[in-house]
């Protein structure tokens, strides 16, 4: 990443952006749009999450996943929050901050490449997730996914985006604390949201998983239909 031509980088990103821009659009209005959150393992790993993308493709919906960079940046920040509330050291909190101003200098090329999009959206910068999430989780829950977790429920929600499924593996606690936690939290906040937690376990019924998400989507697409 040091070593990057940033002249190329800019270069391929703004032209990749060009190039779909310019592929034809069929439009999908009758298409709910539904975000997937949750830990990181289930989040991007089909088998681990029982093929869901797949699965909410066929039903006719539209999934629209986070950046898998924000794991990352969430993960440095860790070393800022550390030295803020706990017991973190003021070196690992510089080079976290090293780290997160390179990744952000990059990721602001994409931005403004994204702006000047007609199709896409630019990804929130890790100050304006940090922003999101305060209001309603303590930085200071930095296990798991943590408070990234909400920020990115949030996210979707304030893009139109408010069908969202919260995947939680194996029982894991910290998920359970900043995902299916924060759920009446944020339903608080956005009366609109449709959000549904789905356990992703060998032990869970597979019928049981796919009637939360067709009860979900049967939600989306009669909300769909109310504005018509």
């Amino acid at each position: 990443m040091l070593k990057c031509n940033r002249w190329q980088f800019k270069k391929n990103i703004f032209g990749i952006v060009r190039d779909f821009d310019n592929l034809p659009l069929k439009p999908q209005n009758d298409k709910p749009k539904v975000g997937l959150v949750g830990e990181i393992l289930v989040k991007y790993h089909a088998i681990a999450n029982g093929h869901i993308v797949q699965t909410l493709e066929e039903e006719g919906a539209e999934v629209i996943v986070p950046d898998l960079i924000n794991f990352f940046l969430y993960t440095a920040y860790d070393d800022c929050v550390k030295y803020k509330l706990l017991a973190g050291t003021f070196a690992n909190k510089i080079k976290s901050q090293i780290f997160i101003h390179i990744v952000e200098q990059y990721r602001n090329t994409l931005e403004k490449a994204l702006n000047s999009s007609k199709n896409f959206n630019p990804p929130e910068s890790l100050k304006e997730l940090i922003a999101l999430a305060k209001d309603h989780v303590s930085l200071g829950n930095i296990t798991g996914e943590g408070w990234l977790l909400t920020a990115e429920m949030i996210s979707l929600i304030k893009h139109g985006i408010n069908n969202i499924i919260c995947l939680q593996p194996f029982g894991c606690l910290p998920n359970h604390i900043v995902g299916k936690g924060m759920i009446r939290e944020l339903l608080h906040s956005y009366p609109q949201a449709n959000i549904v937690p789905i356990d992703c376990d060998a032990g869970a019924s597979e019928v049981n998983q796919l009637n939360r998400i067709k009860l979900m989507l049967a939600v989306a697409f009669e909300k769909i239909k109310e504005h018509k």
